[in-house]
């Protein structure tokens, strides 16, 4: 039974490795589709429960919150701005949490996080992770690719063998969990 994921990196740069990390991850899965969201498509004014409150929450938060809905499961690749979220994902997940605290649907979620140096978008992918696994009661698996620039290639996808070993490991524990 094919299974429908939503996926995409969690930044606004048109040139974002970690959307090319999250397209990578989904073409890998087996049984299942993807969609691969551009968070530029749901650009939103900034989260304030002033602005919540003269004009209430944009369509857009419900278009994304209804794909997410959609999905039987979620696959983040997280840019790190500064050790956390990018503003743009942040803004984006602070608006869907207006609709319903739980914003991924109580979904299995594959989260990575990538980044040109060798830590690897550890940290946002750390507080993702641990934020997640308080809201949500199915499996979160997660992986860091330390290196970008070094370590993937287009041609190839992830070319350190250790690292690619564990890739896969996460992602067919993301795949069970979508059929248990």
């Amino acid at each position: 039974m094919t299974k429908k994921i939503i996926s995409f990196g969690a930044s606004n740069s048109s040139t974002s490795i970690n959307r090319e990390l999250a397209h990578y991850a989904s073409n890998q899965l087996k049984n299942a589709e993807f969609e691969l969201l551009d968070l530029n498509d749901f650009e939103m004014p900034i989260y304030s429960s002033d602005r919540e409150n003269e004009s209430g929450i944009p369509d857009l938060a419900h278009k994304f919150k209804a794909l997410i809905l959609d999905a039987d499961g979620i696959l983040i690749s997280f840019a790190e701005h500064n050790s956390a979220y990018s503003a743009a994902f942040k803004n984006i997940y602070d608006w869907v949490s207006r609709i319903e605290s739980d914003v991924w649907g109580n979904k299995p979620m594959f989260l990575m996080a990538t980044s040109p140096g060798g830590y690897g978008g550890k940290s946002v992918l750390a507080m993702a992770t641990a934020r997640y696994r308080r809201a949500n009661k199915k499996p979160i698996f997660n992986f860091s690719l330390p290196s970008f620039n070094e370590n993937f290639s287009e041609e190839i996808g992830i070319k350190d063998e250790a690292l690619k070993d564990v890739f896969f490991e996460m992602l067919n524990q993301f795949e069970k969990a979508l059929i248990e």
